[in-house]
């Protein structure tokens, strides 16, 4: 990116800094946001004036790469630039920032120029950005509000697919990252249920969040004084931690066990995980498409 186009960036992202420091913000906001003392910058190669790091800090903290000994390609890039007798251009393209607003500004910019960089981008706000080399597909939570989960029934003491299927709902717990995994459906995902050797046996569409299987009605009855096949269901009841959490679920086309859809070494895919996106997985969407007569993009769009 040339000089002129550096600068566009800048005035761009000190508008965006200035409209969030209006007097209509929230004052717990405004105190936030107004006043702080990071900047963000970037340097330059003057050889050909590509940008190829981007940081953010305070006082001194930009200049600090210049004696990096280091073996990373940011440290290896200086040094070439310096070999040529030259110096890396630095230059601060937004400031009085707070250090929330300091780090958000540079994930955009490590965004939007991906590997053009010699940064080890950090893990801040990474959830919140869409992943590189995706825009040839439609991604949950970005194009759509929705997601596409494979969900795995677990069959066992605590959970029947028959239950799942007859009163509409699915469940995981008796442990912290069971609970999580259950507790990351959202009303309108959409869910593959897929059943340990035996195959996909259920496409649905999660109507509420997880909660304690205690706590759940079904057509107005509670969910564990129904006549369950399962009735380990109830276990660990009385602990938010260790019980069971249930999400109903309207299901769009089920399947008994011994019908379900499978086809062998075709790279379908699966996992031991509770809850897993399907958006990488597009073979495993057609085959279920095909296989249930459903349009899964469709139910999240």
């Amino acid at each position: 990116m040339a000089l002129s186009g550096l600068w566009n960036c800048r005035k761009s992202w000190e508008q965006v800094v200035s409209s969030n420091n209006t007097n209509n913000a929230p004052k717990s906001d405004r105190s936030r946001r107004v006043g702080g003392q990071y900047y963000v910058y970037v340097y330059i190669d003057p050889r050909n004036f590509e940008e190829f790091y981007f940081g953010k800090g305070m006082g001194s903290r930009k200049d600090a790469h210049l004696t990096d000994s280091s073996d990373s390609e940011k440290a290896k890039r200086i040094a070439a630039i310096t070999k040529a007798g030259m110096s890396p251009i630095i230059r601060v393209i937004a400031r009085d920032l707070s250090e929330h607003d300091a780090l958000l500004i540079e994930k955009t910019l490590l965004w939007k120029l991906g590997r053009m960089l010699t940064n080890v981008s950090s893990g801040h706000y990474t959830e919140n950005f869409r992943p590189h080399n995706s825009m040839h597909v439609k991604l949950s939570g970005f194009d759509f509000k929705a997601g596409i989960y494979y969900y795995n029934v677990g069959d066992g003491p605590c959970r029947s697919w028959e239950d799942y299927r007859n009163y509409g709902f699915i469940s995981g717990g008796q442990g912290q990252r069971w609970k999580d995994a259950m507790c990351g459906f959202k009303e309108g995902d959409v869910v593959a249920a897929y059943l340990k050797n035996h195959g996909f046996v259920g496409i649905g569409r999660v109507i509420a969040e997880a909660q304690p299987a205690r706590n759940v009605l079904l057509e107005g009855k509670p969910l564990l004084a129904l006549p369950l096949k399962c009735q380990g269901m109830n276990a660990n009841s009385e602990s938010d931690d260790l019980c069971e959490y249930v999400a109903p679920v309207e299901w769009v086309a089920s399947v008994e066990r011994s019908e379900a859809k499978w086809e062998r070494k075709t790279g379908l895919y699966t996992t031991t995980h509770v809850r897993a996106s399907l958006d990488g997985q597009p073979r495993t969407i057609e085959f279920l498409e095909n296989a249930f007569g459903t349009d899964m993009r469709a139910l999240v769009t």
